[in-house]
């Protein structure tokens, strides 16, 4: 059995994945009464800058204390390869994959369009259409809209595209990525993420710590789609059944596990929730402006978060579907 997982990344939970395959295979042989296992080859893919070395030192320490499951049943034979690349291309043979998985990947677009008004438009000087905001605010053009959405449809279908290929008939795929409640594309949760982020860097801009045309020239790849939109395109690539796609929220706090509307502490939870978003963003941050303005960024970051949540609880959206190729 052949089980890939894109976008594994190499930090603590990269492994919890090929864990749980391990384990509900072993499960479900037991519970038939065989003894002899398949075996599995697992694929670990991220693109080349993911820290595979860190990785493959966490799978010594994996295998050192998975050699039994919990209720001390020998595990499956498995083998664990690394595959550095981006998902956006054709990574494997034609059918030759039984299982695809990617957690909180998806939402990241491939590349990012340059949102200025085109060639010849511009005057004396380069006009960006998305000025002082790196993502969708209630002030973006629909044109600038347009390229975010048109850039995660042409991305999504082409990722579709690649792993039908790769699947063997009756393949499968568990997808899991950031989205948002409803079609409003002026209302999803990250707006309101990334238009911290965004206030954040116009603060520096008045401080003299960073260049206006920097920061208007600073837009973001992830996107976060509604239901609708992830629906449309499974239904347009015409190559499989979709027979789960829910909603869950996640509270921006990773450490907030509660399901009530209030924040019980929104000092610490700011600092938590800015941590997370800092991981993620801080190589983006620095390539861009430099990594002289991170604590500072991330500082007034954690403030206007803290804000925030005094206000109201907000809450990532996530998307989780099942496709089976057909």
């Amino acid at each position: 059995m052949v089980v890939a997982d894109l976008g594994c990344s190499s930090g603590p939970n990269a492994l919890i994945f090929v864990s749980n395959v391990i384990n509900a295979i072993a499960n479900h042989c037991t519970k038939l009464g065989q003894d002899d296992y398949m075996e599995i080859q697992f694929f670990l893919n991220d693109l080349p800058g993911n820290d595979f070395n860190q990785l493959f030192r966490s799978l010594e320490q994996f295998k050192g204390s998975a050699a039994m499951d919990r209720k001390g049943n020998t595990l499956p034979p498995y083998y664990v390869s690394g595959l550095p690349n981006s998902y956006y291309i054709r990574l494997f043979p034609r059918q030759s994959v039984h299982l695809f998985h990617s957690s909180y990947c998806l939402h990241w677009r491939s590349q990012v369009r340059k949102n200025t008004v085109p060639e010849g438009l511009e005057g004396k000087r380069e006009v960006y259409l998305n000025e002082e905001n790196m993502y969708i605010t209630k002030n973006t053009s629909p044109l600038v809209v347009k390229l975010f959405q048109e850039q995660f449809r042409k991305d999504f279908s082409l990722f579709l595209r690649l792993r039908h290929e790769e699947l063997v008939f009756g393949g499968q795929m568990v997808l899991t990525f950031l989205g948002r409640k409803n079609e409003d594309v002026y209302s999803g949760d990250l707006n309101h993420l990334f238009g911290l982020l965004s206030e954040s860097l116009q603060t520096l801009v008045v401080k003299g710590l960073v260049e206006k045309e920097k920061l208007s020239s600073f837009n973001l790849p992830p996107y976060g789609p509604s239901v609708g939109e992830v629906t449309t395109s499974v239904k347009e690539s015409g190559v499989f059944d979709m027979p789960h796609i829910k909603q869950f929220e996640q509270n921006w706090d990773p450490y907030d596990d509660s399901e009530g509307e209030g924040v019980l502490d929104s000092a610490s939870s700011s600092v938590n929730g800015a941590k997370c978003i800092r991981s993620v963003m801080e190589s983006l941050v620095t390539s861009h402006f430099g990594e002289t303005v991170l604590d500072a960024l991330f500082e007034e970051f954690t403030r206007r978060v803290a804000e925030h949540l005094e206000k109201e609880k907000t809450k990532f959206n996530v998307i989780v579907l099942t496709l089976k190729k057909i």
